[in-house]
Parts: C-alpha cells; structure tokens; sequence
C-alpha cells in the first residue's frame, strides 16, 4: 500500500462531512417557517419584485371580479390571470373580501385625495364643480376606475360589508368634501341651500353616465362631458 492512499480516504471523509453539513442546512432551511416581510420593508430589487407582484394580483382581480362578479369570482383564477401560483395571493391579501377592499382603495383613494384637496380651494364654486367634472370624464369615466364603480353598485346591495367599507372609505370623504365646497357656495349665494342637504345630486350625472353607458351604452352612446356640463349650468343658473 502506498503512502498516499490513506490520505485520500481522509480528504474524501472529510468532504462527505461538508456535504452532509450543506444537506442538513438546507433540509433545516426547508423546514423553517416563512417569514412574511410586508412591502416595501425590503430594499432594492426584491422590494420592486414584491411591489409589482402586488399590482399584478390587483389587475388581475380587477379583470375576474369585472367579468364574474364577487360571488363567483375565484382566487384560483385571479392567480391564473397574475401568473403566480394560489398561496402567493395570501401573502399580501388576507381573503378574497379583503382583496376587493385593496383593489376598491388602491383604484380609487388618488381620487379621492384629489376631492379632498378641492374641498379647502376657495374658489367659486361653478369652477370647482367644472374643474370636478373634469376629473371624473377622464380620470374615471374613461379608466378601469368605472368597472370598479360599476362593480360595487352591482354587488352592494348583496354584501353589505362590501358596500359599508365602500360607503365609509369612498363615498362619506367625497361627501364630505363636496358640503364643505357647497357650504362655502352658498353663503355667497352661488348654489341652493338645498345641495348643501344633499350633496348626491352633485354627483348624479356621474352615476348615471356608469349605469346608463353599462346598460345601453352601444345602443345610445353617451356624451358624458356634455351631459355633467348642463348639469352645472341648470344647478348655477341665476335664480330669481
């Protein structure tokens, strides 16, 4: 027997102790419960990847449930449409109704910051109602922001949690911001005291222009500007 064959037997025991090391580490990685880092807590490349996974499940959420429905859309296939597999879902959205309730926030709350900020401009009020027109023809009305509209007004009445959380996150702040402009309109004699009271009737030709365009919107096309703009000018017409 050579000198150097019992050498060898020692560096190949020696290795096969490494491998066993790397084997078991990573059987004890497997085996380690994930540890859920909510967005945005990490940085760089991963943080992006976990940002626009996120977006992915909303738009793929916003397709299946404009398509299906609440009731009968399916996580399974909101994962289907993002490409990703079921269980990722659950990682940034607790439940199907909490996944809703992310889309309606993430689609709509830009909008509403914007009505907010409109509610402390003191302008006249004709300007601001213009100015709000604006914003709904074409930040709304012709955006995915109206199949969510449209989807809550269809599933409300159905799911009364769905329309609470719509109510209090969406609708209570715009109203909030249109009887704050109101108010000011009509002190100085702008509008009616009536639309203080009542500030829906604002927001009217908004809601008929999604309905009205959902139903017969091929049959009679719709001139949405046109029809919020004569709005205005029947609600700020000189009174007598």
């Amino acid at each position: 027997m050579s000198p150097g064959k019992p050498a060898a037997r020692k560096t190949k025991k020696r290795a096969g102790t490494a491998g066993a090391g790397k084997r078991g580490a990573r059987s004890a990685a497997a085996k380690a419960p994930a540890v859920l880092v909510p967005d945005g807590a990490t940085g760089g490349a991963r943080g992006a990847r976990g940002a626009d996974r996120r977006e992915a499940i909303l738009a793929a959420a916003l397709d299946e449930f404009a398509e299906r429905g609440f009731e009968a859309a399916r996580l399974d296939d909101v994962a289907k449409r993002a490409g990703i597999a079921k269980g990722t879902i659950y990682l940034y959205f607790r439940d199907k109704e909490t996944l809703f309730q992310e889309l309606l926030r993430a689609m709509l709350t830009p909008i509403i910051g914007g009505f907010e900020s409109l509610g402390q401009t003191d302008i006249p009020t004709k300007k601001l109602a213009e100015h709000m027109r604006d914003v709904f023809v074409h930040e709304v009305f012709e955006t995915r922001r109206k199949d969510v509209i449209r989807l809550m007004i269809a599933e409300g009445r159905r799911f009364p949690k769905l329309a609470e959380f719509y109510y209090r996150e969406v609708l209570s702040r715009i109203f909030e911001a249109l009887r704050a402009i109101l108010k000011r309109g009509a002190a100085r004699g702008e509008v009616p005291e009536q639309l203080v009271e009542f500030p829906q009737l604002m927001a009217a030709p908004g809601l008929v222009a999604i309905i009205w365009t959902g139903l017969f919107g091929d049959i009679a096309p719709l001139d949405v500007r046109r029809m919020m703009q004569a709005h205005i000018d029947i609600l700020f017409a000189p009174r007598s």
